[in-house]
């Protein structure tokens, strides 16, 4: 050991005194501010790293170009590829397989926590009432009580049988509730206070009350919905689109009129506040509607048409339909058209079913619910005004473009509002949301005076190609 340290040291000594002299020559040359130059390397050394670097990246190409890497080797030995699509595929699905597991593992340790946090709630609340303390305030995800029964049912998330599911991302389901619902929840308990079962209340018009102020969508209920009594079959196609069905088709407690007889009548009555007031009466001004281009703001269902090309337009919504009477006219051209529309004081909705028509009720708050790019053409007539808030006018247009198909067209048809608000407020909007206009028609609206100053817009844009 000492003899090692010795050597160690004498290597040490022998290093020192190699700098020293090569310290000193510099010193005596002048040059001790700059070290030694180091010896080039040999030319066959730099050739021979410039082959590996080129072998290494003809290497790499070949196989990522897709191609095997086989050995030449005799018959019976077995051929290696370092390419194996079909080894990477079962890695592949061992991998999702082996995610599927964890994350339903994850999902179970998750309800375990949970059922233990719930003891541990249990455990302190008792303990806290040994001590006299003061119970706390619980909360109930924004309800003043803890719901229960069919309430509870319908508002509170349901655990899926086998547990966690890939496509849901979750081991629960929750149930669809309009987040405006919390607003509104004496109304929705006595929506939901029924007999499980039995023959739903009679509450239609609750339940287009609390549709109307954003409670949309309404939660589902256990129990049959009430059937008109003596129901009579519809009249079939195509007498039935300008037929008046039969008064046993609607159970009339929710509205003013008893049969549709009141209804037609209306459009001849003066006077009176009513939604849509000659939409029921099929011989009237109804059966003109969409028939030629009469000079004033509106257009043909024919010139639209004939602006695509032929058969092209085939499926379409119709926003704030009434009766149905616009996809009347388009079935009649082979165009099948779902007609939204609400029952405001009359059965819209049957009356449009009974048309051999398909109605959807749904606001103009709630989304469109069809997918992206599905449909040809978007209709809308007097639903889409100046009484509509600005940033919801934006995302209803917004959500039209949505549904269009590249080159599906929307038609917005009379569009109310005042001389001033089209080219300040509304033109705005319309061009944030990128259609492209074809047509576009305004005229002053003059029933009850110039001086009004009041105005209609009718519009066919097109959702752009690309």
């Amino acid at each position: 050991m000492y003899a090692a340290k010795h050597r160690g040291h004498s290597s040490q000594q022998q290093q020192q005194q190699h700098v020293d002299e090569a310290v000193m020559g510099g010193v005596a040359n002048g040059h001790g501010h700059r070290p030694a130059a180091p010896r080039p390397a040999p030319r066959r050394a730099k050739l021979k790293i410039l082959l590996v670097v080129i072998a290494t990246n003809l290497v790499s190409v070949y196989l990522f170009s897709g191609a095997s890497l086989s050995v030449h080797l005799p018959a019976s030995a077995p051929r290696i590829h370092l390419w194996d699509s079909a080894a990477l595929m079962r890695d592949l699905n061992a991998t999702r397989a082996a995610l599927a597991g964890a994350r339903a593992e994850l999902a179970a340790l998750r309800a375990q926590c949970n059922a233990s946090s719930h003891l541990l709630e249990s455990v302190l609340a008792g303990l806290g009432a040994v001590h006299g303390d003061a119970p706390e305030a619980r909360d109930f995800g924004g309800w003043p009580e803890e719901p229960t029964g069919e309430l509870k049912l319908a508002i509170e998330p349901h655990r899926l049988p086998l547990g966690f599911h890939a496509n849901f991302g979750t081991d629960e389901l929750f149930p669809g509730l309009g987040f405006a619902c919390r607003n509104f929840q004496d109304e929705l308990a006595q929506y939901m206070a029924y007999d499980a079962g039995a023959e739903c209340p009679d509450d239609d018009a609750l339940a287009l009350q609390l549709t109307l102020k954003g409670c949309e969508p309404l939660p589902r209920r256990r129990c049959r919905a009430r059937s008109p009594a003596g129901y009579v079959e519809p009249a079939p196609l195509p007498r039935s689109l300008w037929s008046v069905p039969p008064d046993t088709t609607v159970r009339w407690a929710p509205y003013t009129c008893k049969n549709y007889t009141c209804l037609v009548r209306r459009a001849r009555a003066r006077g009176g506040a009513y939604f849509c007031k000659d939409c029921f009466d099929l011989e009237g001004k109804e059966r003109r509607r969409w028939q030629a281009d009469n000079g004033g703001p509106g257009f043909s269902i024919d010139s639209v048409l004939r602006s695509r090309a032929p058969g092209t337009v085939r499926i379409g919504l119709d926003i704030g339909g009434g009766t149905g009477t616009f996809a009347a006219r388009m079935r009649e051209r082979n165009v099948t058209v779902v007609t939204t529309t609400l029952d405001l004081d009359a059965p819209f909705n049957r009356f449009v079913a009974s048309r051999g028509l398909v109605p959807l009720q749904i606001t103009l708050m709630q989304r469109l619910p069809f997918a992206d790019g599905v449909l040809d053409i978007v209709h809308s007539m007097n639903a889409l005004s100046n009484w509509v808030p600005n940033a919801v006018l934006e995302a209803a247009l917004f959500d039209i473009y949505r549904v269009l198909r590249p080159g599906g067209v929307f038609w917005l048809d009379h569009f109310f509002c005042l001389g001033p608000q089209l080219n300040a407020t509304y033109v705005p909007i319309f061009d944030r949301v990128g259609f492209r206009r074809l047509r576009w028609k305004a005229g002053r609206k003059l029933d009850l005076g110039a001086e009004r100053n009041e105005w209609y817009v009718s519009a066919l844009l097109e959702k752009p190609m690309t």
